[in-house]
């Protein structure tokens, strides 16, 4: 079985922004840098025929490079437990147009199906069960509140495959796509 995802990968300098608002929360699993991404699809583990058919059917999802902005910090909570810091990415519209996409495209190649609504954003960092860190992560949400950044492309869609390892996963490369490039708006 190989593990599948479908992400685009934030450009260096966003990427170098990231990293520097990690830490303070003693608890964490911060993401590395070759971590850093933003889901567009998961697809879990399928066998090698069913991956060559997702590769297949994702080389034909044609779209506009989304021009996107950091747009603050947030988590995603389980039964009342944070488990995920995440940042969060604006505007959603293309985001989620490029989702829908994809995930057409997963459907093409035999997939179920998304079922659970899309939010976009790039994990920063994972908390383990009982790590008991919650006045951390507050003041830590508090201090990162402001996160931004200047407009950014994110201009290629990657099918990557995650290795699960004892310290984490490993995210690899599979396949590449470029995206086309928005027409510049009137006065921009």
């Amino acid at each position: 079985m190989i593990r599948l995802f479908v992400a685009l990968r934030p450009p260096p300098p966003i990427r170098a922004r990231l990293l520097a608002a990690m830490g303070d929360i003693g608890a964490a699993r911060w993401q590395d840098d070759a971590q850093l991404h933003v889901t567009l699809r998961f697809i879990g583990g399928v066998e090698r025929p069913v991956a060559e058919d997702v590769a297949a059917s994702l080389a034909s999802v044609h779209a506009d490079a989304p021009i996107v902005s950091l747009a603050g910090v947030d988590r995603f909570a389980h039964r009342g437990r944070t488990d995920t810091l995440w940042a969060a990415l604006a505007p959603h519209d293309a985001l989620r147009a490029l989702h829908r996409k994809v995930d057409h495209a997963c459907v093409r190649a035999g997939l179920e199906p998304e079922r659970r609504a899309y939010v976009p954003h790039v994990t920063l960092a994972r908390l383990p069960r009982g790590a008991g860190a919650e006045i951390e992560i507050e003041r830590w949400l508090a201090s990162q509140a402001g996160l931004a950044s200047d407009p950014f492309a994110l201009p290629h869609l990657v099918l990557y495959e995650s290795i699960l390892g004892r310290d984490g996963a490993i995210y690899e490369p599979v396949m590449r796509w470029p995206l086309g490039t928005a027409a510049a708006a009137p006065g921009s």
